[in-house]
């Protein structure tokens, strides 16, 4: 499975466009702050509709401007991590993977057990979100998405605000991800060191 992307989008006076096809594995879209890199991810989430254009993955189209085809977001099955993870923190960790179990239906990749052992975080069940550390809170929104059943992973920075220990510890997570899964990962940065070691292909912005 890969990414297809070709889109134009004006969002006042910044104009972002795309025109690749990434590999199977992890592709980065990489440049600096303001570049459009999240915006072309709420493209391919259905968050943000491009002006024009086409977006599919693995070969099936999630928007065409000329076909008049736009596939609703829970259609569309992207399990998204942001930045700052955004777990319910009404939620303890368990109940937090059980939302996004629910979603999947019969599409799931994994147990909640088996996502917990795959991830490191089964210790992590019975805890509440504010009681988590950054690293911990990425592990567990990881979990939450990949949970939901999803065809393709966007991931939004994940890394941008944790400490060094706690980056090397979800990188290690994001490469588990990226060779035993399977699932196409779109991902963004603004750090080249980090996209160079996660990413078989990297988008410029």
């Amino acid at each position: 499975m890969s990414f297809e992307l070709r889109v134009e989008r004006q969002l006042g006076d910044v104009a972002i466009s795309a025109n690749f096809t990434g590999n199977n594995g992890l592709t980065a879209l990489f440049g600096p702050s303001g570049a459009g890199k999240t915006s072309l991810l709420n493209m391919v989430a259905g968050l943000l509709r491009p002006d024009r254009g086409r977006i599919a993955v693995g070969g099936e189209v999630l928007f065409d401007s000329d076909l008049g085809i736009d596939m609703a977001v829970q259609e569309r099955r992207a399990g998204y991590v942001f930045q700052d993870g955004r777990l319910f923190p009404h939620l303890r960790v368990r109940q937090n993977l059980e939302y996004g179990a629910q979603r999947a239906e019969a599409r799931r990749l994994m147990t909640l057990d088996e996502a917990a052992t795959f991830l490191g975080i089964a210790h992590l069940l019975d805890r509440w979100p504010r009681t988590l550390s950054g690293g911990e809170a990425q592990r567990v929104a990881i979990g939450r998405a990949l949970l939901s059943g999803p065809r393709f992973l966007l991931m939004d920075e994940p890394l941008a605000s944790l400490d060094r220990a706690r980056r090397e510890e979800v990188m290690q997570v994001i490469e588990r991800l990226r060779d035993e899964v399977g699932l196409p990962i779109l991902y963004v940065s603004h750090d080249r060191a980090e996209v160079d070691r996660l990413a078989g292909q990297i988008i410029e912005l």
